[in-house]
């Protein structure tokens, strides 16, 4: 890794933290010496770079900016088959931002990565996210935001229609449908519901409020203790 590489993954490192971090930690995270990170400190500090923090008990910067840097083939295409993802998948306005990304991305680029970037071996389909679906993951995604609760119309695996008040936590897209997740009051636990299956949506005044046992972060645990145990169980089969 260039120098010049390794102190902008160190700024952005910096700039992330909510708390001090030692020269240990930066140095495992960019395999460098302890040594390199004190010297790094030292020349970003003299750079008018503003690093808090000592030797022993860590660094931080709380309020700085970057200048904008040039990014790699490999980074434009991550970018931009995200960007793809977005505007095909999600709701009009994630979808308009997404394109207002892209329109700016291929702005500055160069002639010469413009061409490479057109040949993306990668084709986004929309065909199965139509606009009662957008108009299904707009209200969903305010609700998640806003943190209050919807009312919707649904139809199980065995096409019952059920009616559920909920507390929208997150929205996952597992490879072949987004689903909701919720902590359904009906049932008082969590639920997941394919918005494929939702026949109409209400958005609540009623708020409602996360912990650490109800949150889209708590339910993904249980997720992977579930399919841990599971593939324990079949280790040992």
């Amino acid at each position: 890794m260039h120098k010049s590489e390794r102190l902008f993954q160190l700024v952005n490192i910096l700039k992330s933290r909510r708390f001090a971090i030692t020269a240990n930690e930066l140095a495992n995270k960019l395999q460098v010496s302890q040594r390199t990170i004190y010297r790094d400190i030292q020349h970003l500090q003299s750079s008018g770079v503003p690093v808090e923090g000592e030797a022993g008990t860590g660094y931080l910067i709380t309020d700085y900016d970057l200048p904008p840097m040039m990014f790699t083939l490999e980074e434009l295409q991550a970018l931009l088959l995200g960007s793809k993802m977005v505007s095909a998948w999600t709701d009009p306005q994630l979808a308009a931002n997404a394109q207002a990304a892209m329109t700016k991305i291929n702005a500055v680029l160069p002639n010469k990565l413009k061409q490479r970037v057109a040949e993306l071996p990668y084709l986004v389909s929309a065909f199965h996210h139509d606009k009662s679906h957008q108009t299904t993951t707009l209200i969903l995604r305010k609700a998640i935001t806003n943190k209050t609760c919807i009312e919707f119309h649904y139809l199980d695996v065995n096409q019952r229609p059920t009616q559920r008040i909920v507390d929208p936590l997150g929205l996952v897209y597992w490879g072949a449908k987004w689903t909701l997740i919720a902590y359904c009051q009906l049932r008082s636990d969590y639920r997941e519901f394919r918005l494929d299956r939702i026949q109409s949506i209400i958005p609540l005044a009623k708020a409602f409020d996360t912990n650490s046992q109800k949150s889209l972060a708590h339910y993904m645990e249980l997720v992977k203790a579930k399919y841990q145990t599971h593939s324990d169980g079949l280790a040992h089969n």
